[in-house]
């Protein structure tokens, strides 16, 4: 907890603090400094007034850090198959925990999942949680926050890393609140401080116009959500000696606060972008939403996946579930196609890492440009008609060449 006051003596009523505070938290009353109640304690008052007359007091929160020790990576199932990112944690786990010279622990909630103990002992773990009851089949927030937050408690793990997914960002700040310590959410890289065991957990900010490095130096676990495909999946590598502890949590159906009658998808037949290896994404230049059937059937022809950037999104254009971008979905096929899409910051950070780009667009400055493998300046109203027809020649055999 912190506490800001003004010392009424020295205070001028200059109005410099009012001024830099960047959440309108200050203002003069009778010659003097008021704060308000939403002051967020950022000091940007403390360091502008001339007369110190303002200061904050900081209780610090000791936390003897001793205890907590290894990297914990949540293992995230939905009806028993686990998750593509859960091997994307894996790997970027193993490189943190052999820096610290620490084991690497999974840790996997669920109902029946022995079978998939053989899975995970393929990968270079050293320890795996399984934690099987028939409440923890489907997830369920209340459930599942409690035998993390109980496992955490227990066995103390210094860093815990969970998948940026819907279910992720659901559950890891409920524990991260429950263990009062700090979580930064959709980390793009992760690497740790090895003399003061810090991780430095990364990310975009500002809209993604700069990359911060945020550390949690006072507070264990340190907790950080990744984004699915910015780490790179990690490789079977053979039956592992790891060790598998059985833990029977303490629930019961008293505590059930959700039941789950049933299961609707907004739409069938649609590719999962994050594991698509072909994308064609629209974007404005599109023009309106009736001719997102162009990015459509050339996704089809391709054997591809429809993106989408997020102003046709945000326009009603095409559902959300398309949306590729820092608040969208991060990607990593082996084709990218972006057309009529200008290529800002926010909807780079989701595609920067395909193998290969192709950008149609008629503005040759458009910063799409910058980063792909392929540029075509063209009109995509003219070229997209021309390329799909090549293509349905080919599937349909008149053209040989």
């Amino acid at each position: 907890m912190a506490k800001i006051r003004v010392i009424e003596e020295k205070c001028t009523g200059c109005g410099r603090c009012v001024s830099v505070c960047s959440f309108s938290q200050i203002k003069i009353e009778n010659d003097k400094a008021q704060i308000m109640q939403g002051c967020t304690f950022c000091g940007a008052c403390v360091d502008v007034c001339p007369f110190d007359a303002i200061e904050i007091e900081k209780e610090e929160r000791k936390v003897d850090l001793s205890g907590y020790r290894g990297v914990w990576i949540f293992a995230e199932q939905r009806d028993g198959e686990i998750m593509p990112v859960t091997y994307e944690l894996i790997g970027a786990g193993r490189y943190l925990a052999d820096d610290l010279s620490e084991e690497l622990s999974v840790v996997i909630l669920g109902d029946k999942l022995e079978n998939k103990l053989q899975i995970l002992q393929r990968y270079p773990v050293d320890k795996v949680y399984l934690v099987d009851h028939p409440l923890l089949g489907n997830y369920r927030t209340n459930f599942y926050t409690k035998v993390l937050f109980d496992l955490v408690k227990k066995y103390q793990p210094e860093i815990l890393l969970i998948g940026a997914t819907s279910l992720g960002r659901d559950l890891a700040p409920r524990v991260a609140s429950r263990l009062k310590t700090g979580l930064t959410a959709d980390c793009t890289s992760l690497k740790v401080d090895k003399e003061k065991r810090n991780l430095i957990q990364i990310r975009p900010a500002f809209g993604g116009n700069i990359m911060a490095s945020i550390i949690t130096p006072y507070h264990r676990p340190q907790m950080a959500t990744v984004r699915p495909k910015v780490m790179r999946k990690i490789s079977p590598r053979g039956r592992s000696n790891c060790e598998v502890i059985k833990v029977d949590p303490d629930l019961s159906g008293e505590d059930n606060l959700v039941n789950i009658i049933g299961k609707v998808r907004e739409e069938t037949g649609v590719q999962d972008l994050q594991e698509a290896e072909i994308i064609v994404s629209g974007g404005r230049g599109l023009g309106k939403p009736e001719n997102f059937s162009l990015i459509k059937k050339l996704a089809e022809l391709l054997g591809g996946a429809v993106g989408a950037s997020r102003a046709v999104v945000d326009a009603g254009w095409i559902p959300s579930y398309h949306q590729v971008g820092q608040t969208g979905k991060t990607v990593q096929p082996k084709l990218y196609i972006a057309c009529g899409i200008s290529g800002a910051i926010q909807h780079q950070v989701g595609m920067r890492n395909s193998e290969v780009i192709v950008a149609i667009n008629k503005d040759p400055d458009a910063p799409i440009f910058n980063i792909a493998t392929y540029g075509i300046v063209e009109d995509l109203h003219k070229f997209l008609p021309v390329l799909i027809e090549k293509l349905e020649n080919l599937s349909s055999g008149k053209n040989k060449g």
